[in-house]
């Protein structure tokens, strides 16, 4: 080992609290890297190999009736590779114990042979045989929640007629990642089941022997999806069809390719943010060193020691502290990597799913360190090239102090001396004062704004079951019915209001930009469930026009005043030109509201509804769940404290866990910053603490000379970072919001006093450490370490 690859090590551990903290926050960065990359890969992997292999069709076409002889004429569409027919239908399971119906969906499994498309991916036991119409494949989540196994019988309600199955087989099928009970948007397995049944056995119970009600198809390779679409439309709308739509458009896969996209830029985004600090960190670390080892660097260049050798040394220090950060960082996001598999096994139905790191992002993370490294050390090069062997044996001139801060009369009686020497010090550095500062600001303003998100999220629950909808429960019906569906309900023992509504499947457009949704009717002064601004206040319906959820408006580009086309995907299926009045704040889903009486005219269908908003007396809430598990013209239930469950456990558990380790990363990066500032200061002062206390000052004195800097530093940080995380958490909330949930950032005065507790913590614990050491210090060594 050579002379300087000793002294390198020698300055590693005189160091090495700070090259660890350093090390920390870039292993933080490269973790997030590698553990963000990683699951876009396993999760587009997977999903593709899933899709592949199950044959998950590329175009689904509902419809109400239709005889098999139009699967012939659907198989001559110009770009159909493969075409089949199948029947689906809404169904409700009976779970004893519980009094709230539970909503399915029963598929249809070919009598004979092979499915040709979406194939059931079987967990365990058997398919259901050809003769046995009460057997079928239930969906394994489901089960699991309910603790269902094979030839155990559920009952199960199918188009008003209640039947027993046999389970015969656990499933799942690529069609089914993210499953949602209709109405509600927040994944739950315990709250909505898939059925596998043959299709005899379900054509008997909807009525649909010789038909289908949907079809799949596979595309050839080049074909233009859209002039796909638009023939098989054609072709189904005389027997009801509602519109086909492509496979980005299927729920399932729309939802799981959002996660994919909001995990693929927060890889992008966050770890440049953890390399940037490192290598503001690194350039402050080794800029002290060079400058306290002025004096070795002329030795050395005397001794015959090249510039280019004596740089290779410092950048050396470097990167070691940039790789050891970047090999920690991979081994974490491996780990953590395979510790978040069980989040998305947990949320999305996959049947295998391996944690498998992308390849490039153990070269990126690396690479970047490197980069983050040599650029913190290019100024400092720069510094030790321009020595010359005389001039660095030399001491550095003194600085030119005569225009900065001077305490004289009144100004030098109101302070104290240790208190003069702070402000003078800060006066003498002001531009190493501001770095410091702005790094700390920057950490509090991340932590802040992780922290505001956090109570943003509870503020998105509580406004919207609480402003938004103050239902106990909400009933759907399977067509549409007369306004006395209304009074039926509200006749029930316990149904303390009623307000009925009308959810009609459309797509709009403005433009070439179009969104398959739905417009949801409701009365003209509703009470229980309401369109709101942005102050919180209700919103009055208009007698006509579309009040338009800000993210709808927004997909759509659309404003008061613009004319939207709707194209209604069911009943008649006009089109319409409704214009739009206004905007309306949501905090879940995309919705479009109009006055109830307004659509039906619209639709030329007066006074119908197909569901209606409840609430209930609590004490006898089983009961009228229960009642309403009989009336056959119930197609489900969705109860408010149960889908408030669903989505804090999202939040919790799924897709918002996130904000946890973005909070926990932003505490990270805020304590190495504070923690290498007194470091930094500690090691920049040392000698002048040692002459003081030679001096006469007291150890407390002396300390109050070296911290107090370090206070007034993180006071000044900490407004500058409070503003900036008021700001940086408008950012933070539009990257976490999306067409499932969307997160209402506001400032929170907990957030940014939390976060502020926790600068002032860090400060005090980076000053006690640091306060030993100096009360460690060795006066007669410091003095003499310039001799």
């Amino acid at each position: 080992m050579s002379a300087l690859d000793r002294k390198m090590l020698r300055d590693l551990w005189r160091i090495k609290g700070q090259a660890i903290a350093i090390a920390l926050v870039i292993a933080t960065g490269v973790l997030l890297q590698v553990m963000m990359s990683g699951l876009v890969a396993s999760l587009s992997e997977t999903r593709r190999t899933y899709y592949e292999r199950n044959d998950l069709a590329e175009v689904f076409a509902p419809v109400v009736r239709a005889p098999q002889t139009v699967l012939g004429r659907l198989a001559t569409i110009p770009g159909v590779d493969r075409v089949s027919g199948r029947v689906v239908g809404r169904a409700l399971i009976d779970i004893p114990s519980d009094p709230v119906p539970i909503q399915s969906q029963a598929v249809g499994l070919p009598d004979t042979g092979e499915q040709i498309h979406n194939t059931v991916y079987l967990i365990t036991g058997r398919f259901p045989a050809e003769n046995h119409r009460d057997e079928a494949l239930l969906l394994s989540g489901f089960a699991s929640a309910h603790g269902y196994g094979i030839g155990d019988r559920i009952d199960v309600t199918m188009n008003g007629s209640r039947r027993s199955i046999r389970i015969v087989g656990l499933a799942q099928s690529p069609e089914f990642l993210f499953v949602a009970a209709p109405g509600e948007m927040v994944p739950d397995p315990a709250r909505y089941g898939v059925i596998w049944m043959r299709r005899s056995a379900l054509a008997s119970a909807y009525d649909m022997s010789g038909a289908f009600n949907q079809a799949l198809f596979s595309l050839s390779r080049g074909a233009s999806s859209e002039a796909v679409i638009d023939a098989i439309d054609q072709i189904l709308k005389p027997y009801g069809g509602t519109g086909a739509y492509g496979r980005s458009d299927l729920v399932s896969d729309r939802f799981v390719s959002e996660e994919i996209d909001g995990l693929a830029t927060m890889a992008r985004a966050v770890p440049p943010l953890f390399l940037a600090v490192a290598a503001f960190l690194l350039y402050i670390v080794v800029n002290r060193i060079v400058q306290a080892e002025r004096e070795e660097i002329g030795l050395l260049k005397a001794f015959g020691y090249t510039n280019r050798e004596v740089g290779i040394h410092y950048t050396k220090l470097l990167l070691i502290i940039a790789l050891a950060g970047a090999v920690l960082g991979c081994l974490l996001g491996i780990l953590s990597g395979r510790a978040m598999i069980p989040v998305y096994t947990t949320f999305y139905n996959f049947p295998f799913l391996v944690f498998r790191p992308d390849p490039t992002s153990f070269v990126i993370g690396p690479v970047a360190s490197i980069v983050s490294a040599s650029a913190g050390s290019i100024f400092v090069l720069k510094r030790i090239f321009a020595l010359t062997p005389s001039e660095a044996m030399r001491p550095p001139a003194p600085a030119d102090y005569s225009k900065t801060v001077t305490f004289k009369g009144r100004a030098a009686r109101l302070f104290d001396q240790p208190t003069r020497i702070v402000m003078r010090g800060l006066a003498r550095s002001p531009w190493r004062a501001l770095a410091l500062s702005a790094g700390i600001a920057g950490g509090m303003a991340l932590a802040s704004g992780m922290t505001t998100i956090y109570g943003a999220f509870d503020r998105m629950m509580n406004l919207s079951f609480t402003v938004i909808d103050r239902s106990d429960a909400t009933v759907y019906f399977h067509s549409p019915l007369g306004e006395k569906a209304a009074y039926e309900l509200a006749r029930i023992p316990g149904v303390i209001a009623v307000e009925p509504l009308r959810d009609v499947a459309a797509t709009l457009r403005l433009g070439r930009e179009l969104h398959r949704g739905s417009i949801s009717g409701m009365v003209a002064d509703p009470e229980i469930t309401r369109a709101i601004d942005d102050t919180l206040a209700p919103i009055d319906l208009p007698a006509r026009g579309l009040v338009l959820s800000k993210p709808l408006a927004e997909i759509l580009g659309a404003a008061p005043g613009d004319i939207l086309t709707v194209d209604v995907r069911e009943g008649r299926q006009p089109v319409l030109e409704i214009p739009v009045t206004r905007g309306a704040s949501s905090l879940i889903g995309a919705p479009a509201y109009m006055q109830l009486d307004a659509l039906n005219k619209a639709m030329s269908e007066p006074a119908r509804i197909t569901g209606a908003h409840l609430r209930v007396d609590d004490a006898k809430a089983d009961q009228i769940y229960r009642k309403l598990k009989d009336m056959p013209a119930v197609a489900g239930v969705s109860v408010s404290e149960n889908a408030r469950a669903s989505l804090q456990k999202l939040m919790d558990q799924g897709a918002g866990s996130a904000r946890y380790i973005m909070g926990a990363v932003a505490f990270i990066i805020t304590f190495g910053v504070v923690y290498n500032a007194a470091r930094i200061a500690q090691n920049e002062r040392a000698r002048d603490l040692a002459a003081l206390r030679v001096m006469g000052f007291s150890k407390s004195e002396t300390t109050f000379v070296l911290l107090g800097e370090l206070a007034v530093i993180v006071l000044i940080a900490l407004p500058v970072g409070s503003l900036a995380g008021y700001g940086l958490s408008f950012l933070i909330a539009n990257g976490f919001s999306s067409e499932l949930y969307q997160i209402p950032a506001s400032y929170d005065p907990f957030s940014h006093g939390f976060s502020a507790a926790f600068i002032l913590a860090a400060a005090a614990i980076s000053g006690l450490l640091v306060m030993r050491d100096l009360n460690r210090m060795d006066l007669v060594a410091v003095l003499k370490s310039r001799d």
